[in-house]
């Protein structure tokens, strides 16, 4: 059996290693509350930096369903430190539940103090703000018009604000300017304090800023698109900490890209009881191990290389080299 050499420098392996059916066995049987609360602390014990930006955001498993609608895709949470390039932690959302219970449970885990912790529309929630806060950290929390008042009430002052040049606000603005494969991205972050009737209305914990963001998309071939999205912030009206939180926030959309690239995360097929979960947790306790590996090549170059050689094996999962 492929790796058995190897494997026995962990362990015995007397009759050889398991076969396909076994460690299907397995990952379905394991509980996956414990399998991911030794996945964070494991994590915990490795990381060498505190986190600076922690993206927490969704990846529905779509093909660990259950033939007949018997179950339906189980949906993970997954929170990535962007100086670390790593994922710290993650969470199946319950079959009866949804991100906004999820979330928090996560939070309960994770040691985020002195974080920013960036969330898309799904983390619009009083709750998960006041559990960032609880936890000694800061939010950028993404805004969306179907999420009811305080997102129009923040489109409406911002809209008085610029025909007032902003006047009647002190603003804090920041600018980007990014170009790749003929496509030219400016965004331009404005940032200013909470009013007091905004905060006092809306009830967030601790709110005090709340940020706009234009962008301006140009394409080759003479298309412009733009975009005005929103957010609000725990942070003081700061535009350049904020724009880089924010632009941070999409290195775990690269992240869920990846898996599905390198690991090829939806076409897995896993499907019985706590195995996709578990399998998942495998599945990225893999990837942070090889991110930790410093050298050139690249996620998927290290897999092909650590799958030939024992040696490039046995550095990435000793941490060496």
């Amino acid at each position: 059996m492929g790796k058995l050499d190897f494997l026995r420098r962990y362990a015995a392996f007397a009759e050889g290693t398991p076969g396909h059916d076994q460690f299907g066995n397995l990952f379905a049987a394991l509980d996956a509350e414990a399998c991911q609360g030794c996945f964070i602390a494991w994590v915990a014990s490795v990381t060498k930096h505190g986190a600076d930006i922690v993206a927490i955001d969704g990846k529905t498993l779509r093909r660990s369903y259950q033939v007949g609608g018997a179950r339906a895709p189980i949906h993970m949470i997954s929170a990535f430190s962007n100086r670390q390039r790593m994922v710290l932690g993650q969470r199946k959302v319950a079959d009866k539940s949804s991100e906004i219970t999820a979330i928090p449970e996560l939070l309960d885990l994770l040691t985020v103090k002195g974080a920013v912790v960036t969330i898309d529309a799904m983390g619009y929630q009083r709750e998960i703000a006041a559990k960032i806060i609880e936890k000694g950290a800061d939010y950028v929390l993404a805004l969306k018009g179907n999420q009811g008042s305080l997102r129009d009430d923040v489109e409406v002052f911002f809209t008085e604000q610029k025909e007032r040049r902003f006047a009647d606000a002190a603003m804090s603005r920041y600018q980007t300017l990014e170009k790749s494969h003929g496509r030219i991205e400016t965004r331009t972050y404005s940032a200013v304090p909470a009013t007091g009737w905004l905060a006092k209305r809306h009830s967030f914990a601790d709110l005090k800023s709340i940020v706009m963001v234009e962008s301006i998309l140009e394409i080759i071939n003479g298309k412009t698109e733009r975009e005005t999205r929103y957010y609000i912030s725990s942070q003081s009206a700061d535009a350049a900490h904020q724009g880089d939180a924010i632009r941070s926030h999409w290195a775990v959309e690269s992240h869920h890209w990846l898996m599905d690239m390198v690991f090829r995360g939806d076409e897995c097929r896993i499907r019985r009881d706590n195995a996709p979960a578990n399998f998942a947790a495998i599945k990225r306790i893999a990837a942070n191990l090889m991110r930790a590996k410093v050298d050139k090549n690249s996620l998927r170059i290290k897999r092909r290389l650590a799958a030939w050689d024992d040696a490039y094996l046995q550095s990435i999962v000793s941490g060496t080299g």
